[in-house]
């Protein structure tokens, strides 16, 4: 994207969609097949500050089938009177609600610390879920950081599964599952499996992102074909990976605006996990550098995965360097943020619905 295209798409958002035509119609999952539900995960829209029942007037307004609160501040309350009413709106307007959390794992950094021990907080995350109808509690592991740390991933991931079984008699009581997400780099689909089975699938799955996949080296196919199994929920946006010489760099965007072969994702999407909403949490302030021709870049990753680290590689010869997020000079940062943040949910969905064929509302 030239730097006018980005800021005439950022300009309007206020608006309306970006100006930009969508891509010809390709081809989608086989019509045979019900659509898939479309989502919004209120991260994508987190410098507008909106609460629950605002999102969900927002996304009744886009004719979504699905809100995914991924973060418990999103409340107001936690009393029961309230999520009652979220639950009583969200029901008025035909929307499914999806609750989640963040870190639970007691040796991570990105621990959250606000809800008392990991437990406890998982056993809010629950209640709170229940009142909302929501099937998952969506909660994560940490981050990169996490790879480096003293075990690696492996004693985090052990750590992580100890807390869920602690929890595991309330969740099946309930019949609610955990979603655990591979966030932010942390781990790799296939050791986000692992985890699931140690701990137990009867009670825990996956929360899938292709764009977290990106910074774990995975192809965002590796990563669907992985998890779907599993998958309860997801968060979904695109990634432009390109090589540089240390190796190549992951933007995240906006869906259609990236290395991604769209049709052929969502189709496999849809006879691999056709139950799972296809929920957008576009996220393209974001970039990283992923170095994999230095040799310290291999102390935390299996070379025992060579054959997906090289689908991986064909991802990024595909890609084409772009610019990463700016703020335009005068342009004050909040609104811009705010802007910005609409315009990339909005485009995305339209992209979705006109040319990917996805949500059930018209």
């Amino acid at each position: 994207m030239t730097r006018r295209g980005f800021l005439q798409s950022a300009a309007i958002a206020g608006a309306g969609l970006a100006a930009s035509g969508l891509p010809a119609r390709a081809q989608t999952a086989a019509s045979s097949t019900p659509r898939l539900k479309l989502g919004l995960d209120n991260f994508s829209l987190r410098a507008l500050g909106w609460k629950a029942a605002q999102l969900l007037d927002y996304a009744a307004a886009q004719k979504l089938d699905v809100v995914f609160f991924s973060d418990l501040k999103v409340f107001e309350s936690h009393e029961a009177s309230y999520l009652r009413s979220i639950k009583a709106q969200a029901d008025r307007l035909g929307i499914e609600i999806q609750v989640g959390t963040f870190s639970i794992c007691p040796l991570s950094k990105s621990l959250t610390r606000d809800y008392g021990t990991p437990a406890e907080h998982l056993k809010l995350a629950l209640r709170i879920a229940a009142a909302l109808g929501s099937r998952i509690v969506r909660c994560v592991l940490g981050s990169g950081e996490d790879r480096l740390a003293e075990g690696g991933i492996e004693r985090q991931i052990e750590a992580t599964v100890q807390v869920l079984r602690s929890v595991r008699e309330p969740a099946i009581d309930a019949g609610i599952r955990f979603a655990v997400e591979n966030h932010a780099g942390d781990m790799q689909a296939w050791e986000l499996v692992a985890l699931i089975e140690a701990a137990g699938k009867e009670f825990v799955g996956a929360t899938m992102d292709p764009g977290n996949a990106a910074w774990t080296i995975e192809d965002p196919m590796v990563n669907l074909e992985t998890l779907a199994p599993y998958a309860l929920a997801s968060g979904i946006r695109d990634t432009s990976v390109w090589e540089t010489p240390d190796g190549a760099h992951a933007q995240w965007t906006s869906i259609g605006e990236g290395n991604t072969y769209w049709p052929g994702y969502v189709s496999r999407f849809a006879e691999l996990c056709p139950q799972t909403p296809f929920t957008l949490e576009i996220i393209s302030q974001y970039g990283r550098s992923i170095p994999y021709f230095k040799d310290e870049f291999w102390n935390v990753f299996s070379k025992a995965r060579a054959h997906e680290f090289a689908r991986f590689v064909a991802f990024a010869k595909r890609g084409k360097p772009r610019l990463g997020y700016f703020v335009p000079p005068g342009r004050n940062r909040s609104e811009f943020e705010r802007e910005f943040q609409k315009s990339d949910l909005e485009r995305s969905i339209q992209y979705c619905r006109e040319v990917l064929e996805i949500g059930r509302k018209t």
